[in-house]
């Protein structure tokens, strides 16, 4: 039976109007009754119903930029803006981090700030409001991430399986079986997704995986620098990057250890990021269409506030093939 205001009355002794004045942040009731209302209800589970006459939800955003067109996540918080502005929400955009979650409970945040819904941008399975997903009432969309068993809580990204896929089945039609994979830690949902979804695609196309084929390092630059002339060594001949960035600094250091990209390796990256089709060579890479992903987690954020528990939505991850991948090379001798 879901939690009333005569509920949260009854259990603080107090009156239904200073619970209702005090959930719909009245100026007559004083700041610790306000705080002690409100994390009674989240205790108790008490779910707001009413839709404000400004209604409002909220951006939660975490190790990503988005604020200029060249950041990967301006085309997803414009997205997102885009279609609930059309539908009169209010959107604010909270950059946070771990202490910042830490201090505020995502539901008693939620709640006191007057949020009916949010979007949750670049967070990390570290990150402490991973758990409190798992319980939460309000209806939350994660962005590259999933949590199982909660019909508040949806996911929506790009189809990281096909887009590998996509890459390998374009590396093996130029001749190459020895592809490597450089990619962050695996504490990330997203990166642990791409990181099976490397093993998968080698093993439909019947080639060889090995450790010595793989790079895992959490600053982009150290692990290029690291792995790239590690895979050149073990006669690797296509290099798959979990993001463009990597992929970037991938060619980079290539260029530094006079390495041709693609005569002599190739690479592919992920993301299509506006820089990639500006590098020398243009960058090969999987295409997330970022504007489409910011429609898609408002259309599931309001599919959860009618009630439709969506688990996840993901979207189509198209190669775009540019100058960074070529014919396997000669072997080495």
């Amino acid at each position: 039976m879901a939690v009333t205001i005569n509920d949260i009355a009854s259990h603080l002794g107090i009156s239904k109007s200073t619970v209702s004045k005090a959930l719909n942040n009245a100026s007559d009731v004083s700041t610790e009754t306000k705080q002690l209302i409100m994390h009674t209800a989240v205790e108790m589970g008490y779910i707001v119903k009413k839709i404000r006459q400004s209604p409002k939800v909220c951006i939660f955003i975490e190790n990503m930029d988005y604020q200029n067109p060249n950041q990967f996540g301006y085309g997803i918080v414009s997205g997102f803006r885009k279609m609930a502005k059309a539908e009169n929400w209010t959107v604010d955009v909270h950059a946070v981090t771990p202490d910042f979650q830490r201090v505020h409970a995502y539901d008693f945040f939620m709640m006191r700030e007057g949020y009916q819904a949010s979007f949750v941008l670049g967070f990390t399975l570290l990150d402490p409001w991973m758990a409190e997903f798992h319980q939460t009432r309000f209806p939350t969309v994660l962005y590259d991430n999933y949590i199982k068993d909660n019909p508040n809580v949806a996911s929506v990204g790009c189809d990281s399986a096909e887009g590998f896929e996509l890459a390998v089945r374009h590396l093996v039609k130029l001749g190459h079986q020895k592809i490597g994979l450089i990619s962050g830690p695996l504490e990330s949902y997203i990166l642990e997704a791409r990181y099976q979804a490397y093993l998968a695609a080698m093993k439909k196309f019947g080639l060889e995986v090995k450790e010595d084929y793989i790079g895992l390092g959490y600053y982009v630059s150290e692990s290029t620098k690291t792995y790239v002339p590690k895979l050149y060594e073990q006669g690797v001949t296509a290099i798959l990057c979990s993001h463009d960035i990597r992929a970037i600094s991938a060619m980079t250091e290539c260029s530094d250890r006079n390495i041709r990209v693609p005569e002599d390796i190739s690479i592919v990256g992920f993301d299509d990021l506006p820089i990639a089709a500006a590098c020398n060579p243009p960058l090969t890479t999987v295409r997330q269409d970022r504007i489409a992903l910011g429609k898609c987690a408002y259309y599931t954020m309001t599919s959860l506030l009618n009630d439709v528990p969506i688990g996840s939505i993901l979207l189509r991850a198209p190669l775009i093939i540019r100058n960074s991948t070529g014919p396997v090379p000669v072997p080495r001798e």
